[in-house]
């Protein structure tokens, strides 16, 4: 039997209970919006914790500003060229890119390691672009400035925590509420999943606060459904004696709090949440327990496993009565500030198996135009090295994968690859010349929110001129 829609409408977010930051606030700001909500969307964040290198995944391939490169990054190099089965950055094992905006760039050209196969493929036939040089900012900012301290620029750079929060939220480490929660809420508000926001915003990991908005609360699903009470799942089994039947509702009542009596506000909101969170996790897993296997074989990697529990929800979105989703996974392990040569390929290729495997996915099931995956990082890392790695950076280059998006082409810049241009913050980091708000800003409007619903999600969006239109 699927769930009914009283079911969902008297749940809550798997995870309330831990989440009471935001008690008693207004969804007010939202009462006049028109977002758009027919049919069915969704975007997925896929965020590389630690820094993902983008001078080592979005590579030089002009001769000569490979060349450069080359002189730059010699150790690093020498030490690919060492790797078994020969060194996959030498420049002809590249795989060169033909965006079809390469006049913007001149004589330069770029390429995409082998790693990264897969999303090259799609960048060919169209439904992925490179978003060049993307990071936080507060208003465009250049060299002189930085150097001077004579304008705004975000607290606390290159801080892995602060740099994470900053991306999702705008704020470092402290914040409250994320861009994907406040896309979110502004669909709720116009209506979407019928105004209740249980199966909204999804993550595999825990409590994101780029998922977390005034209304819409993170909800947590494991990589085979939502969690059970193991307990309540025993008796449930042995319910066909009066006496079986008795153990299992007085241990439901125990689970749902119905003997709460405290009038302490905390304490309360706490036993909502116990109470609301039984029955969410139970319609949810009614509803995946529908579900049919998909053709697409998902890898075995945590961030393939992610990526498929992400796919099985949005394959029972019509159980779960959403027409509006945000969902969250990340991998870490980029903080290569040490045996870059080791790791970062192994994750490229994880990236690179895990996102064409979801984007098949959702080929299967006709919604290769309706959902939108984007990647972010905490920054980028500097072009020098420090021997086998390197240190913290600042902007970098990000993928955009769907039907929906205005693939084969390269938005916003890729700077130099070189020392002292005008995006140098010094060692090759790179001032980013496309704010978070920018690069959010395009991934909003194809959601379906209008500007006084963007710029809610997005404050410091006013600062700036229009953002590459990927999508």
């Amino acid at each position: 039997m699927k769930p009914t829609r009283r079911t969902f409408l008297t749940g809550a977010s798997a995870l309330s209970a831990a989440t009471l930051a935001g008690l008693g606030s207004s969804l007010s700001a939202f009462k006049a919006s028109a977002a758009e909500t027919d049919g069915y969307k969704a975007m997925v964040c896929v965020f590389f914790l630690g820094g993902l290198d983008g001078h080592d995944t979005v590579l030089p391939y002009d001769q000569a500003s490979y060349d450069r490169y080359a002189t730059i990054r010699a150790p690093l190099l020498n030490l690919y060229d060492n790797m078994q089965g020969g060194s996959t950055r030498a420049r002809d094992r590249l795989l060169p890119l033909n965006p079809s905006n390469q006049a913007s760039f001149g004589s330069r050209q770029f390429a995409l390691p082998e790693e990264l196969s897969g999303i090259k493929g799609l960048f060919d036939d169209g439904n992925a672009a490179i978003v060049g040089n993307v990071g936080p900012l507060i208003q465009p900012l250049t060299k002189t400035e930085f150097e001077n301290e004579s304008a705004p620029q975000p607290k606390r750079l290159f801080s892995h925590n602060d740099q994470q929060s900053t991306w999702m939220s705008s704020q470092p480490e402290g914040a409250q509420f994320g861009w994907g929660g406040r896309f979110a809420d502004a669909a709720l508000a116009a209506g979407a999943n019928d105004g209740n926001s249980d199966f909204t915003t999804i993550t595999s990991l825990g409590n994101e606060l780029f998922l977390t908005g005034e209304q819409a609360r993170p909800y947590q699903v494991g990589l085979n459904g939502a969690p059970e009470i193991d307990a309540l799942g025993f008796f449930e089994d042995n319910r066909d004696t009066p006496a079986g039947e008795e153990i299992y509702q007085k241990l439901r009542d125990h689970f749902e709090a119905m003997d709460f009596t405290s009038t302490n506000l905390i304490d309360r909101d706490v036993a909502n949440s116990m109470r609301t969170a039984l029955t969410t996790n139970e319609a949810f897993n009614e509803a995946f327990a529908s579900i049919q296997p998909f053709a697409t074989a998902f890898p075995g990697s945590f961030l393939g496993q992610q990526l498929q529990a992400v796919a099985n929800t949005i394959a029972i979105r019509d159980s779960l009565l959403v027409s509006r989703q945000v969902f969250f996974v990340a991998i870490g392990g980029f903080d290569t500030h040490s045996n870059q040569v080791n790791d970062l390929p192994g994750l490229q290729q994880e990236i690179d198996q895990a996102v064409v495997a979801f984007y098949l996915a959702m080929q299967e099931i006709g919604l290769g135009s309706d959902v939108t995956l984007f990647t972010a990082s905490d920054f980028g890392r500097t072009l020098a090295i420090n021997g086998d790695g390197t240190d913290h950076g600042w902007g970098s280059h990000h993928f955009v994968i769907g039907d929906a998006v205005q693939g084969g082409q390269i938005y916003g810049d890729i700077p130099p690859y070189d020392f002292g241009h005008a995006q140098d913050a010094g060692s090759g980091r790179l001032i980013p010349t496309t704010s978070v708000e920018q690069f959010a800003e395009p991934l909003g409007r194809w959601f379906g929110l209008n500007d006084s619903e963007i710029a809610v999600a997005l404050p410091n969006l006013g600062n700036f001129s229009a953002g590459p239109s990927f999508v």
